[in-house]
């Protein structure tokens, strides 16, 4: 298979064995910028996947660089969760000069533990989910790149597991902005009272889960990373898909501001 190119917001495609055809193009009303979700590139989507003409490895990338400006810290390593948050922990690595390592591995024997009916059994197989590769980080200051932390279950049994495994410090940096709100658009988010950014636990947040610091991007830095070359190509090809002025973001399970009046 080979990238033909992107299907157009509002367009409905036909695709046959003889050829592929645009049925029909819905406008959007004049004026109102698109509303991409930008949860897409945080977390959902593949990272070989393109979108408005960029891959989304590359933005998880620039905003690993982004966090790297605007959240440093003094420490001896950087790493990840495996494996989503992968790009955006060499993007951060890069920026700092700290070198990238592999502090765990997967066991790929254990299942999905999202899925598990509670809470303790979810934080069980986070624990059997991971070995540890404790010869790369023992004694050491360690910076774990996670791409989103949304209930806050997940990565405390993995702090403690660094911990226990010779860890000196574990810094926490995460490559999105706190979601705070739930997304209308079809996006399955958690209730706003089961979002870690809506607790009184997040004012504390990096004492909850166990770590040294704890320090999310901002929703400019997002945008911003989001937005780079999607400006830089406009800049040097006026005629491109997009007119200037018309790029858009949906930020609403992040800021609250959503992109259509909500009707009940």
């Amino acid at each position: 298979s080979r990238y033909y190119r992107e299907v157009l917001p509002g367009e409905i495609v036909k695709i046959s064995r003889h050829d592929v055809q645009t049925l029909d193009v819905v406008q959007t009303s004049e004026g109102d910028p698109s509303a991409f979700c930008i949860f897409e590139y945080v977390y959902f989507a593949r990272p070989d996947s393109i979108f408005e003409g960029q891959m989304v490895y590359s933005v998880r990338r620039r905003c690993g660089q982004q966090l790297a400006i605007e959240a440093p810290v003094e420490a001896d390593l950087v790493s990840t969760v495996p494996e989503s948050a992968t790009p955006a922990a060499l993007g951060y690595a890069q920026k700092c000069g700290l070198p990238y390592v592999e502090v765990l591995c997967k066991n790929r024997y254990v299942g999905r533990t999202f899925i598990q009916p509670n809470m303790r059994l979810r934080q069980l197989g986070v624990a059997k989910k991971f070995g540890v590769l404790s010869d790369n980080f023992k004694g050491k200051r360690v910076v774990i790149i996670d791409d989103s932390i949304v209930r806050g279950n997940t990565i405390s049994p993995i702090i403690k597991l660094l911990r226990e495994s010779g860890a000196k410090e574990v810094h926490i940096r995460v490559a999105s902005p706190p979601i705070r709100f739930p997304c209308y658009m079809g996006i399955n988010i958690p209730t706003k009272e089961e979002l870690i950014a809506n607790r009184p636990e997040f004012y504390d947040l990096a004492n909850y889960i166990g770590a040294d610091s704890v320090v999310y991007l901002s929703v400019e830095g997002l945008v911003s990373s989001v937005q780079e070359s999607i400006k830089e190509r406009q800049k040097n090809n006026p005629t491109a898909q997009k007119p200037p002025g018309k790029i858009g973001h949906c930020t609403a399970c992040l800021t609250g501001n959503y992109p259509v009046e909500l009707e009940w």
